[in-house]
């Protein structure tokens, strides 16, 4: 049975999955306990993770650390966030973030998550720096990274692929000493 680290907010229980667990939870579950764990819905969904951890998801210096966000008292996942593009001997990452369905959207959720997820990830993990990148259009996401402290640092262009086409990122950064806990 694996054992999961969670941390815990006011009304929000964050279960950490991280290299370690990904490897256990896919080498001793079954399709339908993955799908669960991981708060997947579809065969899309699973083949996905399925083939990230087929294909190994770290690396010398990269890593991962992510939390699957559910309510406490409540087995459904609502969503996740956490840190992806870990650079441990550079003590930074990228955060990223994503809600499984609109009707958990805009109750704080996030918020309440992220703070969480910010302070593990400066204290436990010895992170110096956290990065974001954002669509310039996605307001949403933009008003959650500079509640958070986050702070504009540019735009890269044709940063992403998604949807056929290529994507403009804003870059976001927060270090360490500018995040309030």
């Amino acid at each position: 049975m694996i054992q999961f680290e969670l941390l815990e907010t006011t009304r929000l229980t964050l279960k950490k999955i991280d290299p370690k667990v990904f490897q256990q939870l896919f080498q001793e579950s079954d399709k339908t306990e993955i799908k669960q764990v991981l708060g997947l819905h579809t065969e899309e969904e699973f083949a996905k993770e399925k083939m990230r951890f087929d294909l190994g998801s770290t690396m010398f210096n990269k890593s991962f650390v992510n939390f699957f966000i559910q309510k406490k008292g409540e087995n459904q996942v609502i969503g996740s966030c956490g840190f992806h593009t870990w650079y441990t001997n550079h003590h930074r990452a990228e955060i990223g973030y994503a809600m499984t369905s609109d009707q958990f959207k805009r109750q704080g959720i996030m918020t309440e998550a992220m703070r969480r997820i910010l302070r593990f990830g400066f204290e436990e993990m010895h992170l110096n720096r956290v990065e974001a990148f954002v669509g310039p259009t996605n307001v949403a996401s933009i008003r959650l990274l500079k509640k958070m402290g986050f702070s504009e640092e540019g735009m890269l262009r044709q940063h992403y692929y998604k949807n056929g086409k290529s994507e403009d990122s804003v870059i976001y950064g927060l270090l360490n000493h500018e995040f309030l806990r």
